[in-house]
C-alpha cells in the first residue's frame, strides 16, 4: 500500500478517536443557567430569598421543580446550616438529613432521586419512585421506591454544618452521572422505565437547613407535555414525596 495513503489513513483514525473521545467530556460540561426563585414552584416547605439572592430553607422537608421543562442536568451548590428545630421522621421511621436532585419529576409517585445522605450515613442514593396510574401522595404513599446501584461509584464525605459542597446531575437517557465538588461519584443506569416518566428537574431536603443555590440545564419546552405545563404552572402543593 502507498506509505502516504496508510499515514492519511492512521490520521483520519486517531482524529476520529480523539473526537470520540471528547464527546462525554462535552456532555459532562454542558452549561447550566441559574434558576431564581420565580422560576421554582415550591411544592412542600418553605424556599426563602437571601439579601444576596440565594435561596433558604429552614423546615423539615422541602420540595421544588422548575416551572419550566429543560435539559435534564441539574445542579444544587448548597451550604449546610445545620439540622432544624424540628425534624420529621421518613416513611421509614428513620430521621434522615439528606439534600439532592429530582429529575423527570412527573408527580410526586413517579420521578428519579438522586440525593445525598448527610446523616445519620454518608453516601449518595439513587432511586426510581414509579407508581403508574397515581399522582397524588395519597394515592401512592412512600410506595413504588427502587433502589439504583451505580457501575462505578466514590464514597463522599460527611457533610459538616458551616461546610459548602455541590452536586450535579446529568440524566442521558437512561445513565446517569452524579458528580459532587467536582468529582464524579456515581454512574450507571437507572432502568428503561425512566422512558415512562416526563416531567421538570427539581430539589428535595429533609430534616437540614440549607443555603444554596439552584441551576439547571438548557430550556428545553418541547419535552414538556401539556398536563405537566398546566399542573407546575398552576404550582401545586404536595404532601410529600
Amino acid at each position: 500500500m502507498n506509505p502516504r495513503l496508510v499515514a492519511v489513513c492512521a490520521f483520519i483514525a486517531s482524529w476520529y478517536c480523539a473526537s470520540a473521545q471528547s464527546i462525554p467530556l462535552a456532555i459532562a460540561a454542558a452549561p447550566l443557567q441559574r434558576i431564581e426563585m420565580e422560576e421554582l414552584c415550591v411544592t412542600n416547605g418553605v424556599v426563602s430569598v437571601l439579601p444576596d439572592g440565594r435561596l433558604a430553607i429552614d423546615t423539615p422537608s422541602a420540595r421544588g421543580v422548575v416551572r419550566v421543562a429543560t435539559a435534564q442536568t441539574a445542579e444544587i451548590r448548597f451550604r449546610y446550616v445545620g439540622p432544624t428545630q424540628s425534624s420529621e421522621p421518613l416513611a421509614s421511621g428513620e430521621v434522615r438529613r439528606q439534600i439532592g436532585l429530582k429529575l423527570r419529576a412527573q408527580d410526586t409517585c413517579n420521578l428519579l432521586y438522586a440525593m445525598w445522605h448527610l446523616e445519620p450515613d454518608a453516601r449518595i442514593a439513587v432511586s426510581l419512585k414509579r407508581n403508574p396510574g397515581k399522582h397524588t401522595h395519597e394515592a401512592c404513599g412512600a410506595r413504588g421506591y427502587v433502589n439504583r446501584k451505580p457501575r462505578t461509584g466514590v464514597a463522599v464525605p460527611k457533610v459538616l454544618p458551616g461546610e459548602s459542597h455541590a452536586l450535579r446531575a446529568d440524566l442521558h437517557g437512561t445513565n446517569l452521572t452524579l458528580t459532587a465538588d467536582g468529582r464524579v461519584v456515581w454512574e450507571g443506569t437507572v432502568g428503561d422505565e425512566i422512558a415512562e416518566v416526563e416531567g421538570p428537574v427539581g430539589f428535595r431536603t429533609d430534616n437540614a437547613r440549607f443555603e444554596f443555590e439552584f441551576a439547571a440545564g438548557k430550556a428545553d419546552p418541547g419535552t414538556q407535555s401539556n398536563t405537566l405545563d398546566k399542573r407546575v404552572n398552576r404550582c401545586l402543593p404536595s404532601a410529600g414525596d
